[in-house]
């Protein structure tokens, strides 16, 4: 009886969050450690930077990061400032499936770049300073979160690339958080077609029904607030298509964290 006193509940959660806080600082200080040992090279052209950056001057000035004002709800970035819990239009007239979502860049030419090298080069290497730029811009999010899930890949095209990038974001997110991970919570169960040149709504019904959380880890999901990890949102079709999953398995929040996330409003259902 004594375990489910609200004294005990708060007490549990404070001990997890102090040992969320000790993991990630010795993950910092191992960090640095390494980097003395291997000098760190640009992400994107591969020389050897000087200094504590993961790319270039030139190109790390390119790279838009985003700060408040955003969307309450999406994280679409606001051009004036606006009170915290401002939504956006496509939001108000169409509220996304998931709860929040949060993106550390805006998709463009630098951080493309970054995005294709993890994603096609298995660039492993950057994955401890994009994975602090992710919890950077969801910390609201990660102090939330009570599981992390990454966007699965169907298994044919696993097969083919052998490894899974959101994946791999999502551990690094883990590493830097404590947040507890389970990379095969959902699974993809349909084989679809690559999403790049498809219309908005040509996405969401090129997902629609294609990921379920695995049996096996319902228990796991069910109660929890999830926080869903992607490489990039551009229409948020896969991610909704993921919350849905995620929700009938009983997920009681649903929030998405990515990297980069195309600048434009978000494009509502017509």
């Amino acid at each position: 009886m004594g375990q489910s006193s609200p004294d005990y509940v708060a007490t549990s959660r404070a001990k997890d969050k102090a040992g969320r806080k000790d993991r990630a600082r010795r993950k910092r200080t191992g960090s640095g450690l390494a980097g003395l040992i291997w000098p760190q090279r640009s992400l994107i052209t591969n020389r050897e930077v000087a200094g504590p950056g993961a790319l270039e001057p030139e190109l790390w000035a390119k790279l838009q990061f985003l700060s408040d004002p955003l969307c309450a709800r999406c994280g679409t970035p606001f051009e004036i400032a606006v009170d915290a819990a401002q939504e956006c239009g496509a939001c108000l007239a169409h509220p996304p499936v998931y709860d929040r979502a949060r993106a550390a860049l805006i998709y463009g030419d630098v951080s493309r770049d970054l995005v294709l090298g993890l994603k096609y080069q298995g660039r492993r290497d950057g994955l401890s300073v994009l994975g602090g730029w992710m919890a950077s811009a969801g910390s609201e999010l990660l102090a939330d979160a009570d599981l992390i899930v990454p966007v699965p890949l169907h298994y044919f095209r696993l097969v083919r690339r052998g490894f899974n990038q959101s994946a791999w974001l999502a551990a690094s997110l883990s590493r830097a958080s404590g947040v507890k991970l389970s990379v095969d919570a959902l699974k993809r169960v349909k084989a679809t077609p690559i999403q790049g040149g498809l219309s908005a709504d040509g996405r969401r019904r090129n997902v629609q029904g294609a990921f379920q959380v695995r049996g096996s880890r319902k228990r796991l999901v069910e109660g929890r607030k999830v926080l869903l990890v992607d490489d990039v949102l551009t229409t948020g079709a896969t991610a909704e298509a993921c919350t849905r999953a995620l929700r009938r398995a009983g997920a009681a929040c649903v929030d998405v964290v990515t990297l980069a996330r195309v600048a434009g409003p978000r494009a509502a259902p017509i």
